[in-house]
């Protein structure tokens, strides 16, 4: 009964200290999180448990932890106020994945994204087609802000990167824009849910001045028959 009694009064305990805590070190901490704020969350979070669990120790030997960290939290915050190279440091910086529509493979590749995942981030900005991307960045929170490209009347192979104006060939299917090709790989399953083939797509991507699928770092086409591509950047020297 008396571990139990100790046990209530440490959460209530904790709950508050915490509590205090987070509002000492501000609002930010409420928000988007960043890298060293998730670490910060959860070795509080994980000693604030160890306080409520292990009723033999003393709670103080865990609480001195907790307010130390806090502590160094918001030392640490007020010199990201002051140097943005230290706030680049701790909490990162912001990385164009696509710019001026084209996107960036080394970004990706630094933030460990695919091309699922960024198709992801783009869906979940109520971005169906990548075509219609003008800048993605992704934020030090993990968090993508996209910026689309001006809305025309008509979308023209300029708008690509494509100096012809030669139409598309027709594709015939409804519902989001298909990937046919990611990371220099054919889906065959996307031509297939357009009933076209691997000859049709080497067709189209010629017309890009493309003779090789493995070139292709993303190719869409959305029902219009609009296709997307995007060629491979060049090694980094």
């Amino acid at each position: 009964m008396e571990e139990l009694s100790t046990a209530l009064l440490r959460t209530l305990f904790s709950y508050f200290f915490l509590l205090i805590i987070m509002r000492l070190m501000g609002k930010r901490e409420l928000g988007k999180l960043s890298v060293f704020d998730v670490v910060i969350s959860i070795m509080l979070a994980e000693m604030a448990a160890m306080a409520i669990e292990d009723v033999d120790k003393p709670a103080i030997l865990y609480y001195i932890p907790m307010l130390l960290i806090s502590l160094l939290e918001i030392g640490l915050a007020y010199f990201a106020l002051k140097s943005k190279k230290f706030r680049d440091v701790v909490a990162g910086s912001a990385d164009l994945i696509i710019e001026n529509g084209e996107i960036r493979e080394h970004a990706m590749r630094r933030n460990r994204l695919n091309m699922d995942d960024l198709m992801v981030h783009l869906r979940q900005k109520d971005v169906k087609n990548i075509a219609d991307v003008e800048f993605a960045v992704m934020e030090p929170t993990g968090q993508m802000s996209v910026f689309l490209k001006e809305q025309k009347d008509t979308v023209t192979r300029e708008d690509m990167g494509i100096a012809d104006s030669k139409p598309v060939s027709p594709v015939f299917y409804k519902g989001l824009p298909i990937p046919l090709i990611l990371d220099g790989k054919v889906r065959e399953e996307a031509l297939g849910k357009i009933g076209q083939n691997q000859l049709w797509l080497k067709r189209e991507i010629r017309k890009y001045g493309i003779k090789d699928i493995r070139e292709v770092s993303f190719c869409s086409i959305d029902e219009r028959g609009i296709m997307f591509l995007d060629k491979k950047d060049k090694p980094l020297q």
